[in-house]
């Protein structure tokens, strides 16, 4: 039977969205993820820094850029043992400077991907998907990358619909 995980990175606290920062006890990405447990059956792995980014938006962005220009590893809190039971692997994130936070790559890099469906969705304020489809081709080896799904953050709570048409199309619903 076929088995779907929904993996994906989420922060919290201050963010910038809808032209503006705010704070958030949930992230945008969390927010879709939330959405896509009601559509589908799924098991769900949170990626969290095991040292993770400052609170303070203008800090965590310069975290961020410095990570991706190191092209850093982030330590997990956690992993999971093994995706083998996983056929299909949702994979949700923010856009932070063009492509995936680098503890995606972490993630991505940590599992064999030979014969896994991956769906990228990436949440961003008017960046798109930015190069992070091609990267998830990059670390994900082996997989059948298939075209993501692009959510503006501040439309977040509201992207039920676009996750379902997604789903439907890629075979999920």
């Amino acid at each position: 039977m076929a088995k779907t995980l929904i993996a994906f990175f989420s922060r919290a606290d201050e963010n910038y969205f809808g032209g503006a920062m705010r704070y958030v006890k949930v992230g945008n990405t969390e927010i879709v993820v939330n959405q896509m447990k009601e559509l589908i059956d799924a098991d769900t792995f949170k990626i969290e820094m095991l040292n993770p980014y400052s609170p303070v938006y203008m800090n965590c962005i310069d975290e961020a850029k410095k990570d991706l220009k190191e092209n850093a590893r982030p330590e997990l809190t956690k992993y999971l043992d093994s995706i083998d039971e996983y056929d299909t692997i949702v994979l949700a994130y923010p856009n932070y400077w063009g492509t995936f936070p680098m503890a995606v790559a972490t993630f991505l890099e940590k599992y064999d991907f030979t014969g896994k469906t991956v769906l990228p969705l990436c949440t961003n304020e008017g960046s798109g998907m930015g190069s992070s489809e091609r990267d998830v081709k990059k670390y994900a080896k082996g997989a059948d990358v298939v075209k993501g799904l692009a959510i503006t953050g501040s439309q977040a709570a509201n992207a039920k619909t676009a996750v379902e048409k997604w789903f439907s199309a890629n075979g999920l619903m």
